[in-house]
């Protein structure tokens, strides 16, 4: 996902001079490239993440489209209010990016993971909200980023990240995917864990559509319509996300099955405490619940 971003943002950048990346003393070297053929438009504010949107803000103040990139702990923690109140309550067209989302820093421990931002950031008005699943919705994420005008956080994963996408399609900001037709469940995530969900889905699915497999890449504005035709159409919904269950995308869905007014079965999986252990992004997935046993589970337990 990394470098399917950096890919996308240098193409743009190229064509736009208004166009910025702004880093934190981090990743310098995979900016090589960018750096070399644009060293105008690049800045390395150092570990400095308040900072940097703060600046971020002021330049897009001045007509300029900053890209401000660092791991995504640090710029939803630490920099917060600069994102409340430079960015999200002034309307600035900053693009904030966050690398790392949910857990996949896995060797670094619980202060790298950035498995609380979208419970903190999802209650900032004027903030779009971009999840993307794989390579490809990551470069669409900031094509669509950069043609929006006003204030974007997009989470991404960080590189090695499978493509879920066999074809081209349309990204439209606010419109969820369905990847998997389905009668009985609709299975509901966001981020690099859909691919976890579709070779799941995929292995009970061999006998007929079963499970249906919705890609929320935008989390907000969320797509509620989709949501509300698989409350229709199956009846019943499992959330999975790499992020706490408090505010993450299974609060999100959560809210639009309890506004829609019909009963059905949901259960949210997803974390319920800080992330512990380390290791492989796979076994630390494993060990906190999340993993792909869980879902198989939960999924057999609700067919039943």
């Amino acid at each position: 996902m990394r470098t399917a971003y950096l890919n996308a943002l240098y193409d743009i950048a190229k064509k736009d001079s208004r166009v910025y990346a702004i880093i934190s003393d981090n990743g310098a070297i995979v900016y090589d490239k960018y750096r070399n053929d644009l060293p105008d438009q690049y800045l390395n504010v150092g570990i400095s993440e308040a900072n940097m949107l703060g600046m971020a803000a002021g330049m897009a103040n001045r007509g300029k489209i900053p890209f401000a990139y660092t791991i995504g702990a640090f710029l939803a923690y630490r920099a917060y209010e600069f994102i409340r109140n430079d960015i999200c309550l002034q309307k600035q067209n900053v693009k904030i990016v966050g690398t790392g989302a949910g857990e996949v820093y896995s060797a670094l421990g619980p202060t790298h993971h950035t498995t609380e931002d979208l419970g903190g950031l999802r209650s900032l008005p004027n903030l779009t909200i971009l999840s993307p699943a794989s390579p490809m919705e990551v470069q669409k994420s900031v094509r669509a980023a950069y043609e929006y005008e006003g204030p974007v956080y997009l989470r991404i994963g960080t590189n090695k990240e499978p493509e879920i996408y066999s074809e081209d399609y349309e990204f439209v900001i606010g419109k969820g995917i369905e990847l998997r037709k389905g009668k009985e469940i609709a299975i509901i995530g966001t981020g690099s864990i859909l691919k976890d969900i579709i070779d799941v889905v995929d292995s009970i699915n061999q006998t007929g559509d079963v499970v249906r497999v919705i890609n929320i890449n935008t989390i907000k504005p969320l797509d509620t319509e989709i949501i509300e035709k698989a409350i229709d159409e199956c009846g019943k919904i499992i959330t999975v996300e790499d992020h706490n269950i408090i505010g993450g995308i299974g609060s999100a869905v959560a809210e639009v099955v309890a506004e829609y007014g019909k009963g059905i079965r949901f259960k949210r999986i997803g974390l319920s405490d800080f992330s512990h252990g380390y290791g492989k992004y796979m076994e630390v997935k494993d060990a906190n619940g999340i993993g792909k046993e869980v879902l198989k589970q939960a999924i057999a337990e609700m067919l039943e």
